[in-house]
C-alpha cells in the first residue's frame, strides 16, 4: 500500500473475549492549503495524493477555473501541504471570497463558494443519457472493487467517472467531497468531456455533491448510500437521475427514472 497513502498502527483487537496486539494500518489525513494568485484561498483536509487534480477540481467545482487556457501555473509543495495557483485572470479572487465560505456537511469540513439558490435557478439539462439498471449495479460493484484503500484501511470514500461500459477514472479520499473534486481536476487536466459521463460514489448525495456533479453537466449519479433532501429538491429541478443504496443487487431510484432501463 502507498506509504503517501497509510500509515501503520499498533492496535489491541478484542475478538470473543481475546485481546491480541496486532499491526493495522489506518488512512493518512493531511492539510493541504491552496493559494490562489498569491493569496490563502482554503485549506482542505484530504489524503495527500493526486493533490493537483484536487486543486484543479475544486477550484473548477467552485467557478474559479473553467478550463486549463485559464491557468497560468500550478505548483504542488507536497511536503509542506501547499499548493500555488496562479490564474492568468483573476486578481484579487481570493480577498473577494474571503468570509464568503459555506462549511458543509462534507467529510474533512468541506468548504463551499457558490451559492447554493442561484443553483436552484440553473437551468436544467438536455441530455438523454439512458442505462440499464444492470448497468448501474455493475458500475457500483466496479467501484467497490477497486477501492483498495477502503480495503486496507475502511476509512475513505471513493468516487469515479464512467460511461454507460466502464470505470474511467478513479480515486479514494477521506473526504467525498475531494474524491469527486479529484475526478473533476483529472477531467479538466486531460481535456475529457463529462456531458455524456456518470458520477459513482461511495458517500452520501449531498446538494454539494450534485452541484458539483451538475456543473460538469452530468445526467446521472448513482452512490452505495442515500440522498438529503435538497440533493432532491436540485436533481428534481435540473432534470438529473439520482441511485441511491446501489447494493447488491438493487437499488433505488430517486428522480427522474425514465433514464433507467
Amino acid at each position: 500500500m502507498d506509504r503517501n497513502r497509510t500509515a501503520p498502527v499498533e492496535i489491541i483487537r478484542i475478538r470473543q473475549g481475546e485481546h491480541e496486539k496486532v499491526d493495522d494500518l489506518v488512512t493518512i489525513e493531511a492539510p493541504v492549503t491552496i493559494y490562489l494568485n498569491g493569496a490563502e484561498l482554503v485549506t482542505l483536509l484530504c489524503t495527500p495524493e493526486k493533490l493537483e487534480f484536487l486543486a484543479l477540481g475544486f477550484l473548477r467545482s467552485e467557478g474559479l477555473l473553467s478550463e486549463m487556457a485559464d491557468l497560468e501555473s500550478i505548483r504542488v509543495r507536497e511536503e509542506e501541504g501547499l499548493i500555488e495557483v496562479d490564474l492568468k485572470k483573476g486578481a484579487g479572487l481570493a480577498e473577494k471570497l474571503y468570509g464568503k465560505r459555506t462549511v458543509t456537511s462534507g467529510c474533512g469540513k468541506g468548504t463551499v463558494f457558490f451559492n447554493a439558490l442561484d443553483s436552484l435557478r440553473s437551468n436544467p439539462l438536455t441530455g438523454k443519457l439512458q442505462v440499464s439498471a444492470e448497468t448501474a449495479i455493475g458500475l457500483m460493484s466496479s467501484l467497490q472493487e477497486k477501492a483498495e484503500l477502503y480495503k486496507a484501511t475502511g476509512g475513505v470514500h471513493s468516487a469515479a467517472l464512467a460511461d454507460q461500459d466502464q470505470i474511467l477514472y478513479f480515486c479514494e479520499d477521506i473526504g467525498r467531497h475531494n474524491a469527486i473534486d479529484k475526478i473533476v481536476g483529472q477531467c479538466l487536466r486531460e481535456g475529457i468531456s463529462t456531458e455524456d459521463k456518470i458520477i459513482v460514489s461511495s458517500g452520501r448525495l449531498s446538494s454539494e455533491i450534485l452541484l458539483k456533479s451538475a456543473k460538469l453537466k452530468i445526467q446521472l449519479l448513482i452512490s452505495r448510500a442515500a440522498p438529503t433532501s435538497l440533493c432532491l429538491e436540485l436533481a428534481r429541478n435540473l432534470n438529473i437521475t439520482l441511485i441511491g443504496f446501489a447494493r447488491g443487487k438493487r437499488l433505488n431510484i430517486y428522480t427522474h427514472s425514465w433514464r433507467i432501463l
